[in-house]
């Protein structure tokens, strides 16, 4: 682990020209260490010894954030979006997981056994097909269903959408209608429901879903998603078992602004991992 240059100049908040206290931190360095908060899965007290004895080894005048600070800024702090690894248009791949929300009644049913009713949140995630890496993320309620995100998943992305891949959860017209909105030209694959009929306009002026229905009734649904690339979404599926392994399947946040924070650091980790360590394949004949 080291410091670059720039980081360590970096490190302490610049002066506020707007009425209120001065942060002695920037997010910068909030951010580096809640990222090894998420990395390491430590609490906020262990966070603060991790970051003061490696700042000591590496004999850097550095600040540590206390533990109330990491605390208090997470609710606030804006992750900034990392640079895409794949070019040219986005091939985007959808999907949801739940994950568990932490807190003393874990403890309970560890320590005593007892059970009772827990609550979860719902993960919205949006992968590139090319790179793997996870380019949109969105933490909602249980009870809202995944076609209605599908435009704020597509607001996080800068850059053209060639296709939108999700399974048939995102069988519905406001998910077409949030894609053609955004991007008019981009493939919408998702499979339609088996008693799924084609639209009353099919023959004259067919949909991406009328087309499917056709290809389906003809040809079977396998050989549908062989053709289509909807296999492809298998990606998005490692990849939410990919975050389950590596940051693991609890939110460990106790606001909603600190849980959107906390996945949204843990997305940024997990694709600075991908980048490191992304195989580069080259044609040698």
């Amino acid at each position: 682990m080291w410091f670059t240059d720039e980081a360590v100049a970096a490190w302490q908040a610049e002066a506020r020209t707007t009425p209120g206290g001065q942060p002695e931190y920037s997010a910068l360095a909030i951010m580096t260490a809640l990222t090894l908060r998420a990395v390491f899965g430590l609490a906020f007290r262990q966070t603060e010894g991790l970051v003061a004895s490696i700042i000591g080894l590496l004999g850097l005048d550095l600040a540590v954030p206390d533990h109330s600070t990491l605390s208090r800024r997470s609710k606030t702090l804006q992750v900034p979006v990392s640079r895409r690894l794949g070019t040219g248009p986005l091939h985007l791949l959808v999907d949801s997981t739940g994950v568990k929300l932490g807190g003393a009644g874990e403890w309970l049913v560890e320590k005593h056994g007892t059970s009772r009713r827990r609550s979860w949140r719902k993960l919205h995630i949006g992968v590139d097909a090319e790179s793997g890496e996870i380019v949109a993320i969105e933490l909602t309620r249980k009870e809202i269903d995944d076609g209605s995100r599908t435009g704020a998943l597509l607001d996080q992305l800068s850059d053209p959408v060639a296709s939108f891949t999700g399974d048939g959860a995102y069988d519905q017209d406001k998910v077409c209608e949030a894609v053609a909105e955004r991007h008019p030209d981009a493939a919408i694959i998702v499979p339609p429901r088996a008693t799924a009929v084609p639209s009353a306009s099919a023959e004259t002026n067919p949909t991406h879903r009328d087309r499917h229905i056709g290809v389906i009734a003809k040809h079977g649904r396998m050989s549908w998603q062989k053709s289509s690339g909807y296999n492809l979404r298998s990606k998005v599926e490692a990849s939410i078992g990919r975050y389950k392994r590596v940051i693991g399947d609890a939110l460990r946040a106790r606001t909603d602004e600190s849980e959107a924070t906390e996945v949204a650091i843990n997305a940024a980790a997990l694709n600075r991992m991908l980048k490191f360590g992304r195989p580069n394949y080259v044609r040698i004949a």
